[in-house]
């Protein structure tokens, strides 16, 4: 290691401990700083590091000789301010009393460190497992009879189908009250008297007033794949409340899940819609492609200029998003793969779909997601779980 790395990395411990910051917020910003500073000294250029401690907060900003871009930002392990420029600047919350001086020996104070990242790494595992607890808890009669159901007869599972639309409703949210759009969602399980899959949503209006939409569809069925969506949606929800920047959602929660569900997969669509001007940015991680359906009549998809890839599929996210502004009288439609695979050629759904959506543009949003899946299921040969989702601007 570069020996001005090395000082750089004791006194941003050392500004820590004073300010009382937490040891997984120290390692998370020593990380940060090295990532970005051991290439620099390694090409000999000059890295300068100052730190200001003030009312338990602490101030850190390192000046690069070259600029560093806000993708390589947004890759960091503690992010620093927004920019584009050569400057970075974090701001730590410390404690009430100085958290004491780290080790002073390098390695050992990284291997503390690391430490402080699995403890927290176990402590957001925990908390997870808690709320996985509490659903199961506040369902277990029913995920308890389901269960107990797939090993008995046909007739026992039609005769429990009405608690198994409970269950389908206490894992399917409303739709928010959104002024400027109308919002409306159909589910339609793979069997009837099948409760659950890993076809699941979530959406939800967002501090500056956005509409932010999860579309997830988890590989796999049954109980299972519920399990994984849920975990997605809750991560996804969980970053974007916490104002992670949306283009980075997926691959956020992609990393966030590999170490606790090592073996999740599912495609991921993500939307957000102002309601005010009608914006709307979409995020793509292998999933179906979202259908325009403007008020003139026209139907199109809306396929990405580079396709992203899933939770779970090598190299997960969304390289560039689909932006669009929604004019009144348009519609959005997102939707999962089985509203077009019903017959096992997608190509042939999508066409299907796009001719269906602009016949029936003139119906209320409420009624529009239940006749396209009716219309578009009228010969099954591949049976699937499907979600469509309709967003419309009045």
């Amino acid at each position: 290691m570069h020996p001005y790395l090395t000082r750089i990395r004791r006194r941003l411990r050392a500004a820590c401990g004073e300010a009382g910051v937490p040891a997984d917020d120290r390692a998370r910003l020593v990380l940060a700083v090295t990532l970005l500073a051991e290439p620099a000294l390694a090409a000999g250029e000059a890295v300068d590091v100052t730190t200001t401690a003030a009312d338990h907060r602490l101030t850190v900003t390192v000046r690069f000789a070259r600029a560093v871009a806000q993708s390589r930002r947004n890759a960091l392990p503690l992010l620093p301010e927004a920019g584009d420029d050569g400057v970075l600047t974090w701001h730590l919350t410390g404690g009430r009393a100085p958290a004491g001086p780290a080790d002073p020996d390098d390695e050992r104070a990284t291997r503390q460190e690391m430490l402080a990242l699995i403890a927290r790494a176990d402590t957001l595992a925990h908390e997870q497992r808690e709320l996985k607890h509490e659903l199961a808890e506040t369902n277990r009669g029913v995920l308890a009879m389901y269960v107990g159901l797939e090993q008995r007869d046909e007739r026992l599972r039609h005769a429990h189908a009405a608690i198994f639309r409970e269950l389908e409703d206490a894992l399917r949210p409303p739709a928010p009250v959104v002024p400027g759009l109308e919002l409306a969602v159909h589910y339609s399980p793979t069997d009837q008297d099948s409760p659950t899959g890993g076809d699941l949503y979530d959406w939800f209006v967002l501090p500056g007033g956005e509409l932010h939409v999860t579309l997830v569809d988890a590989v796999g069925h049954g109980v299972t794949s519920t399990r994984d969506a849920l975990t997605v949606t809750h991560a996804i929800r969980t970053l974007a409340l916490e104002g992670h920047p949306f283009p980075d959602l997926i691959a956020r929660a992609a990393r966030a899940l590999a170490t606790i569900e090592a073996g999740l997969m599912a495609t991921v669509l993500l939307a957000r819609v102002d309601p005010a001007t009608g914006r709307t940015r979409l995020a793509n991680g292998s999933h179906p492609e979202p259908v325009l359906v403007t008020a003139e009549g026209g139907a199109r998809l809306l396929p990405a200029a580079v396709v992203g890839r899933g939770i779970g599929f090598p190299a997960p996210g969304s390289p560039r998003l689909v932006e669009l502004d929604l004019a009144p009288g348009d519609t959005l439609l997102l939707y999962t793969d089985g509203l077009v695979e019903s017959r096992k050629d997608v190509d042939e759904g999508q066409a299907r779909l796009l001719a269906l959506a602009g016949e029936h543009r003139a119906r209320p949003a409420a009624v529009l997601p239940r006749e396209l899946v009716t219309r578009m299921h009228d010969v099954v040969t591949y049976a699937d779980d499907t979600v469509v989702i309709v967003v419309r601007r009045t």
